[in-house]
């Protein structure tokens, strides 16, 4: 529970109590009950319509909201993991594969984290090594080969930053990423489900369309670490946060990404059945219009987007 969600959580306790109570003792508590879920709507609806940037990069973080598989689990038919680079080794903190969206062949790679601290180690937390970069790539080309889509989910604080991984290559194996997905022959799009950390983020993300969450984050860096360098201290995360302009509504505004999928009352967390259903219905009319686009305008577009970015007049 985030500490700007107790009052939601009280709300939500009190109804649980009075239902409970109530059929317990038959008794009939309609009334109260419907001013309380009346109250809880308001309370919601006053909290999440006034988030700061700060409070947006807790929900992005926050363990409960739906990761890669689960959108995998309910959105893609027949899906099949494929391991390893080829190379140094396969990376549990991204997957990927081949299944069926809306009837056709697609290929999937994200990032995933675990929902408690078993699973966050044995996925490093979402943290991928160069093999992952590696075999993600591998499998867009892959799908090159075959003409297949790429849909990519990113939820990641960052590449992993140990010394094996910059041992193995670390930014050599993002950069040949940035590279060689610029001009993939096949559309690609990335969704943005939870938390975009840097390079770690962009090693995957390079894309035709890009869309976003609501209360997921897409940064340079983090705000712990902006503030560890510009403020000398982790205490001006908050101010951090603010400055970087790492909102889904700051990023659509520079036109870094292209959409924004609403999600429930109260965040992802709270209604993982209807974000998943929004994030699904977006991706197959964003499949749709990116299927229509001969390759060669899909390649130049896909140009033009990246080197607008950054563009700015005196």
């Amino acid at each position: 529970m985030l500490e700007f969600e107790k009052p939601i959580v009280e709300i939500k306790k009190a109804i649980a109590r009075l239902e409970k109570i109530g059929k317990e003792k038959h008794l009939d508590y309609s009334e109260k009950l419907t001013k309380l879920r009346k109250r809880l709507e308001e309370r919601k609806k006053a909290v999440f319509s006034n988030l700061s940037p700060w409070q947006k990069v807790e929900l992005a973080r926050c363990s409960n909201r739906p990761h890669t598989m689960d959108y995998v689990r309910v959105l893609i038919e027949d899906f099949v993991e494929l391991h390893g680079d080829r190379c140094m080794g396969d990376d549990p903190a991204i997957i990927g594969g081949l299944g069926k969206f809306d009837g056709k062949s697609i290929v999937v790679i994200g990032q995933q984290k675990g929902k408690d601290t078993r699973e966050n180690l044995a996925r490093n937390f979402g943290m991928a090594h160069p093999e992952g970069y590696q075999k993600a790539l591998r499998l867009m080309k892959l799908a090159e080969r075959f003409h297949i889509p790429v849909v990519t989910l990113i939820d990641t604080p960052g590449a992993h930053p140990g010394i094996e991984a910059e041992e193995r290559g670390q930014a050599r194996a993002i950069a040949k990423n940035l590279m060689e997905i610029s001009s993939l022959r096949t559309p690609i799009i990335c969704i943005i489900i939870g938390e975009g950390g840097s390079g770690g983020a962009l090693g995957i993300g390079v894309a035709d369309y890009v869309l976003m969450l609501e209360n997921s984050i897409y940064s340079v860096i983090s705000p712990e670490g902006c503030a560890a360098i510009l403020w000398k201290s982790q205490d001006a995360k908050k101010e951090a946060a603010k400055a970087l302009k790492l909102t889904a509504a700051d990023l659509l505004r520079m036109k870094i990404i292209d959409e924004i999928i609403a999600e429930p009352s109260g965040g992802a967390h709270h209604n993982q059945e209807e974000i998943i259903e929004n994030v699904g219905k977006r991706l197959k009319n964003s499949l749709k219009r990116l299927n229509q686009i001969p390759i060669e305008q899909l390649l130049n577009l896909r140009y033009e987007k990246y080197r607008k970015m950054g563009v700015f007049e005196e």
